[in-house]
């Protein structure tokens, strides 16, 4: 393994805030396993830090988890190294409220010629036919029906 890159040298008061953290269980899994790293890495230890690999076999994490904890809280603080980032990825609904009732109005026609009724692949296929969306995936369709009540089928 490579040498560490970041060091992690906890206060007393960090050390405490942690100990308290992961003494308590209420916390959320991932929380307290980003605490434990922080403790088991923690140079200013009585004992000194623990290798990456003791922390791993110790939590049953990865050495990616490990390195990425380490780093953020060299960088940014003890509370960005113990709790999640906020979500930045957005993406835009596929299809709006009237391509949901082309959707949901095809889904209650006859379905086409030669078949006995509508598949998520043919309404996905429609949806694209009829220019409603450039693309989309059976599964959107389907989410999409499901938070309706309805059932292609």
């Amino acid at each position: 393994m490579p040498a560490k890159k970041y060091h992690v040298k906890l206060t007393e008061q960090e050390r405490r805030e942690l100990t308290d953290l992961v003494s308590k269980g209420s916390s959320a899994a991932r929380k307290q396993i980003h605490a434990r790293i922080l403790l088991l890495s923690d140079e200013n230890h009585a004992d000194g830090s623990k290798k990456d690999a003791e922390v791993i076999d110790a939590l049953g994490t990865s050495i990616r988890s490990v390195e990425r904890v380490r780093q953020r809280f060299v960088e940014e603080g003890l509370e960005s190294a113990i709790n999640p980032k906020p979500k930045t990825r957005h993406r835009p609904k596929k299809l709006d409220g009237a391509a949901e009732a082309f959707l949901i109005a095809t889904t209650c026609s006859l379905p086409p010629e030669g078949r006995s009724e509508w598949t998520l692949k043919l309404l996905a296929d429609r949806l694209i036919e009829c220019d409603i969306t450039d693309s989309i995936s059976c599964e959107t369709v389907r989410t999409t029906l499901k938070k309706m009540n309805l059932n292609p089928g």
